[in-house]
Order: C-alpha cells, then structure tokens, then sequence
C-alpha cells in the first residue's frame, strides 16, 4: 500500500509501506553506512527513531542471526530507496523483508532518500511522521509532530537484571546503557568474563563484585537524561579501576567529570568516519551513531585532554583523563557494521586492566 512521511517542517514524501497498519511518530536521522543494515537495526542506539539509509538498494545479501546486535531491532521504522526482495549471498538465512516482517518493523521505502537526507542535512534532525493513511490537513498534523519528544530511552535497552557472559580471567563489568553485542564479544574475545549490569546500577554494588575493569556502553538519547546516574559514574572513576567508554557511555562520562554536551544539527551515523588521534596524528575510519557530542569549550584541560577529534567537523572523539586510568571515545571501536582500525582501543583498555591486575593480585 502506498505509506507517507510528513516531516515536522511540513515535508511530505510519498511511497510504499510495508508492515503492521499503524501510525509511528519518530525521531527522523540518517546513517551513510552502505552495508550493515542488519546491525542498524538492531543497535539499541535508534530506539525511537526513523533511520534513513542513504545508500539505495537495501537487503540484498538478506539476514542472519549471526549479524544481529541486539536480541532483536530496536528503531522504530526504516526508510529506504528500494528494499530488495531477493538475498544473494551464502550466509543468508531468510530474506531481509522477511526478517523485518516478522520482528514487525515498519518500512517505507521507494523513497527519495537523497533528496530526504539532504533536507535533513540542511535544516537538521527533524521529527517526522509514518503513517500509511494519505494525510488530510497537514496543519492538524504538524504541532503533534513538533511536540514529539524521544525520552527515557535508555530505560528501555538497558538489561533490567545483571548477568554473566563469558569465563575468562579477566572481570569487567559493562554498565548497559544500550549495549551493542559486539562490544561483549570484544570484550569476551579477549579472555574477559563480562558482567552487564542495569544501566542505574549503583557503584558500590558494581566495585563489590571486585571487577578489573569498567566499561560504559553506547546507547541512545540525550545523555543529560542520566543525570542521576553521574554521582555513581564519579565513584567508579575514582576507584582506581580501568574505565573505558563509548559512545553515549563517554558523553555521560564527560558530564560526570562536569563537562558538557550538546545536540549536534544532523549527527554522525555510519561507517566512515574519519576521527584522528590527537597524539599519533593518525587517522582512522569509524562507525558511528550518536546525535549528541561533547562541547569542547567545556573540557577542563587540567583534569582531561581531547584525545580524538572528527577530522570532518572538529567535535570531541575521545578523553584521557590525567593520572587516573579513565579514557573514552565517542566512535565505535568495536563497529559492526563497519571498519575495525579502532578496535586496538580495547587492547590499550586489556594492558591497563592487566596492569591493574598486578598491582592488586593480593586481592
């Protein structure tokens, strides 16, 4: 059936829609990713968002349970050029309509997505509306568009109870504020046994289970939104204990250290994106996905430096706090979808957890 999307400027775009007959009011972004859509979906990072994929055919090497980063998808529509009906490739399990279908995600595709994403560019992240009923008058329409506001996200995508993954020697604890699968098997894949706790767990529970090292995950939303949470985040970077973060896990981290952060117009969401390190002068291709970023004016350069910035726009991409084992980066060093040239973050995070393992083997 043909399906709409009516931005919160009064934008409509019209193709077809496929999935449950519902109305989605959503939060309206674009990733630049041209393979990875299964990954897309399901990062807990999109959650209560419409994703606009700007590459044109999507679905054609169809899905798997392998490539899955997260039990199941988490954003609320997918906007496409053309969906392909037909997989072709020899780790495909069923098709991606198929798959979308039964974890009963909207789709609206046949649509413009390079004239979306250029609107999207030029006014910045927008509200929008999917629906499949032609719109009337579009005026009744547009305040409850504006109105809608993406909140608590991270209540949703947290894990609501502890629990165990792995058994190596090596105890981390990783705070699951949306936590994407591949940063566990990063982590696992390293000899660590992995504990995810709730993302308000406080931090005298998680330093009595004795970890070696911490970890804040990404996840979505504005990161003020964890406010409550910062007193808990300052304890943990007071411990001692190795503590690395990413994503939405560094802005939060950033907040806890009494930086600030702010919305960025359009985002960062994709595979290529290239962060430089500060101290190498060397510059790699990220994966990304966040809306918000730390303000760099805030960065108190007596207690922390930039470590990382965006070689595209100049924004914030890592922290290394000074005299404590605490660091963080916005990107996404463990990718999925996307290129792995970061992923020695997490062995510069494994020597410090073995360092502070000596240091403290009497325990």
């Amino acid at each position: 059936m043909k399906g709409y999307l009516i931005l919160e400027d009064g934008t409509l775009f019209e193709g077809t829609f496929f999935g449950e007959e519902k109305e989605l009011l959503c939060e309206v972004v674009f990733t630049t990713g041209m393979t990875g859509y299964q990954e897309t979906v399901t990062d807990p990072s999109f959650e209560g968002q419409a994703v606009v994929m700007t590459y044109p055919m999507i679905g054609n090497y169809g899905a798997n349970a392998e490539d899955a980063e997260s039990t199941r998808p988490w954003l609320s529509a997918l906007i496409v050029r053309s969906l392909s009906t037909f997989a072709s490739n020899f780790r495909s399990e069923e098709s991606f309509p198929s798959y979308l279908k039964r974890q009963g995600i909207t789709v609206l595709s046949d649509i413009d997505t390079r004239a979306l994403t250029k609107i999207l560019r030029n006014k910045g992240t927008m509200n929008g509306l999917v629906t499949f009923q032609k719109p009337g008058d579009l005026s009744i329409r547009l305040e409850e568009i504006k109105k809608y506001t993406v909140r608590h996200s991270v209540i949703r995508v947290s894990t609501p109870h502890p629990r165990k993954i792995g058994s190596g020697g090596k105890r981390i604890a990783l705070i699951d504020l949306g936590a994407k699968e591949n940063i566990v098997r990063s982590l696992v894949s390293r000899g660590a046994e992995v504990t995810l706790w709730p993302w308000d767990t406080p931090a005298y529970v998680i330093l009595d289970s004795n970890p070696d090292g911490i970890m804040l995950s990404n996840g979505p939303g504005d990161p003020k939104e964890c406010s409550g949470i910062l007193r808990h985040i300052r304890e943990l970077m007071d411990s001692g204990i190795p503590l690395f973060s990413i994503c939405l896990g560094h802005q939060i981290l950033a907040l806890a250290a009494g930086f600030d952060t702010g919305k960025l117009k359009f985002g960062h969401r994709g595979a290529n994106h290239p962060v430089k390190d500060i101290e190498t002068g060397r510059v790699y291709l990220s994966s990304q996905n966040h809306g918000y970023a730390v303000l760099p004016e805030s960065v108190d350069t007596s207690i922390a430096t930039i470590s990382h910035i965006n070689v595209n726009d100049g924004t914030v991409e890592g922290l290394r706090f000074t005299g404590r084992p605490v660091s963080s980066v916005q990107f996404h060093p463990e990718a999925s979808p996307g290129p792995r040239e970061t992923a020695y973050l997490f062995d510069s995070f494994f020597a410090e957890v073995d360092t502070y393992r000596e240091e403290h083997s009497c325990r």
